[in-house]
């Protein structure tokens, strides 16, 4: 079984293990090589080395520019870095609107929210039941004044893959001052990105969704597009991100996207085989469940269930205890749970958002997982039903 001792992980949209050739390659920089590479003796010239090399090896990965890559100490850090140092450089040229989906992580949508109370237009644009934005009322939004567009690659409650070509496309001939943000975070180990990454603005990954250690992310930052700054004070990383770069970070991200990028279509294949099997066995054994989004604009690794009748924080405290890891969307906000706001995003009842489930699956999840999984969701499932008559 994945995860902790004696549990199924089945959460790997939150967080997947690392992979053991990311561990290696930190492991040096975590003891030996410890110099700053900011300096300029020996020591300090082989971590610098290792960075560069690392920034080299993920824009290849990533179709863009060495010079294009800055490190952030994680996904929330680039989209903040993202739609706020648009927003607030677009804001000098006499931009002031914002326009997001609703569907966004809150990274993106606090950021966005901030660039609000200073002043700046924001529109939160909804998407449909398939749980992909809705472009026509997006673009009825844009216009000449737009500082800063930002939709998301990979939703990551619904694993729904959004269009970001024909976005591009919009916002260009209808808003063409503004920067085009995409939150990928979700998307590396499901989508070559490329195409996308050359296409857009501004890009952001983060390296504990696909194999890599947690707090260290990568903005893509294309060459011509201003960002004010949200940490200054050295002139690290092209001045957009000051502060000494985290360097096993960066190596060990460098190593997980390099296995990923690889093994793409391979582990894509498997993972979704995994999920369907799920997803089937779920389907045929339990009364009232219905899957979250439109499964044809899916990635592999999710799978959104609302089970009629059950309230997700019940049978995701249930299936803990009994060992399986799982996850929703909902918060809990002075003692009240709210529905998750993509679910609401997407037109879902409150009752269904609320009942709504995700499993996510990852590189290191094994058939031997879903197996064990299977019986303790289906029995977690049938005991809340029954305790609820």
């Amino acid at each position: 079984m994945s995860g902790a001792a004696n549990s199924v992980y089945l959460d790997h949209a939150a967080s997947t293990p690392m992979r053991p050739e990311a561990v290696e390659a930190m492991q040096p920089f975590l003891a030996d090589s410890y110099g700053n590479p900011s300096g300029g003796h020996r020591a300090a010239m082989a971590t610098k080395h290792a960075v560069e090399a690392a920034r080299e090896r993920i824009a290849a990965r990533l179709g863009v520019r060495p010079d294009e890559i800055v490190f952030t100490g994680g996904g929330s850090e680039a989209d903040n870095l993202a739609v706020k140092g648009a927003g607030w450089a677009g804001r000098d040229r006499g931009l002031d609107g914002v326009v997001v989906s609703g569907i966004e992580h809150k990274a993106v949508l606090g950021a966005a929210a901030r660039l609000q109370r200073e002043g700046s237009r924001l529109i939160e644009v909804g998407a449909d039941a398939r749980g992909v934005v809705d472009l026509d009322a997006l673009g009825e939004h844009l216009d000449e004044r737009t500082a800063v567009v930002s939709v998301m690659t990979v939703n990551n409650e619904t694993g729904i893959v959004q269009p970001i070509d024909a976005l591009v496309e919009l916002v260009r001939k209808r808003a063409p001052q503004s920067a085009i943000h995409t939150d990928a975070v979700q998307a590396p180990q499901w989508v070559d990105l490329r195409a996308i990454a050359r296409a857009v603005d501004l890009l952001a990954i983060s390296g504990h969704k696909f194999g890599g250690p947690k707090g260290v992310g990568v903005l893509v930052v294309r060459k011509g597009v201003d960002l004010v700054p949200l940490i200054e004070g050295g002139g690290h990383e092209w001045s957009i991100r000051a502060g000494t770069q985290n360097v096993a970070g960066i190596v060990a991200l460098a190593a997980a996207f390099d296995v990923t990028d690889e093994r793409r279509a391979e582990e894509r294949g498997r993972i979704a085989a995994l999920r369907d099997h799920l997803e089937a066995e779920l389907r045929s054994s339990i009364e009232g469940l219905q899957i979250n989004g439109d499964p044809t604009f899916r990635v592999a690794g999710l799978l959104h269930v609302a089970v009629a009748g059950v309230e997700a924080e019940l049978l995701l405290t249930a299936l803990d205890q009994a060992g399986v890891c799982a996850a929703s969307g909902s918060s809990c906000s002075s003692g009240a749970i709210d529905p998750s706001h993509v679910l609401v995003a997407m037109g879902m009842s409150r009752a269904q958002a609320l009942s709504s489930v995700r499993f996510s699956l990852g590189w290191a999840s094994t058939a031997s997982d879903v197996d064990a999984a299977l019986p303790v969701i289906r029995h977690c499932i049938a005991q809340l039903r029954e305790a609820s008559v």
